[in-house]
C-alpha cells in the first residue's frame, strides 16, 4: 500500500511519499495510524526526506518460539540512503517504537553532518624530551611553547625507558598532577 504524506514549505503543499509494506499478518489499524504519525514526526524534524519505506513482516515461525515482530525503515534523504534494521520484537507497538527511533537517531547523525557539526580529531600535541632521569625512572618534556612537562617511565608506550635520548620528539596526553602538569601517556614519534 502506498501512501502520501502532506507537508507545507514555504505556504506550499509537498506530498512525500510514504510505503507501508506488510507481509505474513494484518497490520492493525492503530498500528498503522501510528506509524503515520510517527513519519510525519520524522519529517517535521528533517524537512529534505525524499522517501520512507515501513516493512512491518512476521517472520517465519519456529515451533517454539512466538511471534516476533521486524520493522525495518528506508529512508531516502538527498545523496544518501538511510536503512534501519532491528532486532525482531514480540510486540508490534514497541518494534515501530524502536525503529522509528532508530531512525530519528540516524536522521540526527545524517542532518549533523551535513551542517559540519561532525566532530574532528584532536590533534595530540607534541614536545621534545629535555632531561631524562634513568636510574630514577623519570623525565621531563619540553611544549613548543617551552611548558616542562613530567612523565614517569610508567607512562611510556611504545619504547624502552632505557633506550631514550634527550631531543626525542614524542607526542603526549596532559594531565594535572600533584606537583603540577605531567604526561599520562607519551608516544616517541622520532629522534
Amino acid at each position: 500500500m502506498k501512501e502520501m504524506m502532506e507537508r507545507y514549505v514555504g505556504g506550499e503543499r509537498m506530498r512525500i511519499p510514504l510505503q507501508i509494506t506488510v507481509r505474513n499478518l494484518n497490520l492493525p489499524e492503530a498500528i498503522k495510524a501510528d506509524i503515520h504519525e510517527k513519519a510525519e514526526k520524522l519529517e517535521r524534524f528533517y524537512d529534505r526526506i525524499i522517501r520512507c519505506r515501513v516493512v512491518v513482516e512476521v517472520p517465519h515461525r519456529h515451533q517454539n518460539e512466538g511471534i516476533l515482530y521486524n520493522v525495518h525503515i528506508d529512508m531516502t534523504v538527498p545523496g544518501a540512503e538511510l536503512v534501519v534494521r532491528r532486532e525482531p520484537n514480540e510486540d508490534l507497538a514497541t518494534a515501530v517504537r524502536d525503529a522509528f527511533d532508530a531512525a530519528r537517531r540516524k536522521l540526527e547523525d545524517f542532518a549533523s553532518r551535513q551542517r559540519g557539526d561532525v566532530k574532528h580529531a584532536v590533534e595530540i600535541p607534541l614536545a621534545r624530551i629535555s632531561v631524562i632521569f634513568p636510574d630514577e625512572g623519570y623525565g621531563f618534556i619540553t611544549t613548543p611553547d617551552g611548558r616542562e612537562i613530567y612523565f614517569h617511565k610508567n607512562s611510556l608506550l611504545n619504547h624502552d625507558f632505557k633506550h631514550l635520548e634527550e631531543g626525542m620528539t614524542v607526542r603526549f596526553a596532559e594531565e594535572k598532577g600533584e606537583k603540577g602538569p605531567q604526561a599520562s601517556t607519551v608516544t616517541v614519534t622520532g629522534s
